[in-house]
């Protein structure tokens, strides 16, 4: 077993209890690909789907596939989904959790690299960062423009830069998973959620990664919601600032 699956407390030298989280709106054309995926990649990391109120086949292709699924009634949207999932990661004892989108934008291949940064850094999140080689699938210009205003608007608020603060592909330690499990952000978390772990003083890093375009469904920031997320996002960021100082 390799060296940085294992713990660096004291001489326990034990395997991680590791978790992929998968939250799925509709997305039955991707979800058996990326299981697939995930078990040839990862075969040592435990999977969740969370079944986020599908309207097609996602829910029956989990359960007849043999994807372990937690099923909600109703679409919750991608923080309430995440939010399950941390629940979920907290009442089994996982110490470390990882996003893995069911749209197939996430190449697994890089959760081996991910973890090893996590542990190697003493980091409580790692971000699979799109911009740091720029290489793969790089989004809108539109949207483009949007992270970048992000990520300075993180820059200001902490001092730190994080080049891709709207990327879900990302993998969190135990303390994330029982904070996310009771409070995360509902409508765009993932700006949101790293900006108040900084803020916190808590330690977030970015690997490069390559992203690929989602292989089914439609992103849920749309055209108009590129402009309004910035700007909901600047409003939710700031008045955190102001809660914790």
């Amino acid at each position: 077993m390799v060296e940085s699956d294992r713990t660096r407390a004291g001489s326990e030298n034990r395997i991680l209890k590791k978790l992929v989280i998968i939250p799925a709106y509709n997305e039955e054309k991707s979800i058996l690909n990326l299981f697939r995926e995930l078990r040839e990649q990862a075969p040592d990391f435990d999977i969740i789907a969370v079944n986020d109120g599908s309207e097609d086949g996602t829910l029956r292709l989990c359960r007849e596939n043999g994807i372990p699924v937690l099923d909600l009634a109703v679409n919750l949207g991608i923080g309430g989904a995440m939010q399950t999932g941390y629940r979920y990661a907290a009442l089994n004892g996982y110490e470390i959790a990882v996003q893995v989108d069911g749209d197939g934008q996430h190449d697994p291949t890089f959760l081996r690299e991910m973890l090893k940064k996590l542990l190697s850094e003493n980091a409580d999140m790692v971000i699979g960062s799109r911009f740091l080689e720029g290489k793969g699938y790089q989004s809108t210009a539109l949207r483009r423009w949007g992270i970048r205003y992000l990520s300075g608007l993180i820059r200001l608020v902490t001092g730190i830069r994080i080049t891709d603060p709207t990327s879900g592909f990302r993998m969190v330690n135990r303390r994330l998973i029982e904070r996310f499990a009771s409070d995360y952000p509902q409508d765009y978390p993932e700006p949101e959620s790293v900006a108040g772990l900084l803020r916190q003083g808590g330690k977030a890093v970015e690997i490069p990664v390559r992203m690929r375009e989602r292989g089914s469904g439609s992103s849920s920031i749309g055209p108009g919601a590129s402009i309004y997320y910035p700007l909901k996002m600047t409003a939710a960021i700031l008045l955190e600032r102001m809660r914790r100082q």
